[in-house]
């Protein structure tokens, strides 16, 4: 077995080892021999026995004066790690409290461009059971001209969509093909002044914005995506 090998997957890096395994072999010893031992400079070599001395690899006494190290017992170096295992499982139920206030914070993801854009498209269409959605449908083709693939690629996964769109001749042309692209669609009118789309599915909540810079965000919350959810229900029922 090499031993330097199985201290350095224990943790240590290579002088680390180098320098614990000249202490087992010298039992007591200077910083001189043991550098001597290890084959490192002395000034690094004692600087890697205080970082050994922290881990409780090793110990040291003084004798007239001049600083001895030795090498703890390997068993001693096992039972202290098997502590610090216990005292990390005693913790382990407040961490994954911690862990789950964190889960349950909204998160949110910046993208720029049409080419990350069509990133949040690939997401829903591998996600989504149903899409809700909040459009301006001349702004969206003329914006991402590749966006009936996604039409496409929606249908064949059978992942119906319920949209308000802006009136426009191409909203009604959507509302009119809505039955064959699984998609339901209430049109609103046109002076309402926006350029983008809001996607809601599951938890999540993408919005993208088609002026200038060309950006867009999703927002991971149960708690967000189900007042989108809300307000988009109460908008599309007052809806004729």
């Amino acid at each position: 077995m090499n031993l330097e090998k199985t201290l350095k997957k224990f943790g240590l890096n290579k002088k680390q080892a180098k320098t614990y395994l000249a202490c087992l072999e010298l039992g007591s010893a200077s910083v001189q021999k043991i550098s001597q031992k290890a084959g490192i400079p002395r000034s690094t070599c004692y600087e890697t026995l205080e970082t050994l001395r922290k881990k409780s690899f090793i110990s040291f006494f003084r004798k007239k004066k001049v600083k001895y190290f030795s090498a703890e017992k390997p068993e001693k170096i096992i039972n202290y790690t098997k502590d610090k295992i216990i005292k990390l499982e005693e913790a382990l139920p407040q961490l994954r409290a911690l862990y789950g206030k964190a889960r349950n914070r909204p998160t949110v993801r910046f993208y720029q461009g049409k080419q990350e854009m069509k990133l949040i498209l690939h997401e829903l269409l591998k996600e989504a059971k149903k899409l809700i959605a909040f459009s301006s449908a001349d702004d969206l083709f003329s914006t991402l001209p590749d966006f009936p693939k996604f039409v496409k690629k929606r249908i064949k996964k059978k992942i119906p969509v319920r949209v308000i769109l802006r009136e426009s001749p191409k909203a009604r042309e959507r509302q009119k093909l809505g039955f064959k692209q699984l998609r339901q669609v209430k049109i609103i009118p046109e002076f309402y002044d926006y350029h983008g789309i809001i996607f809601v599915w599951r938890s999540k909540i993408a919005m993208f914005s088609f002026k200038k810079d060309m950006v867009a965000i999703v927002i991971e919350s149960h708690e967000l995506a189900k007042m989108q959810q809300s307000l988009f229900e109460t908008l599309w029922n007052s809806i004729d």
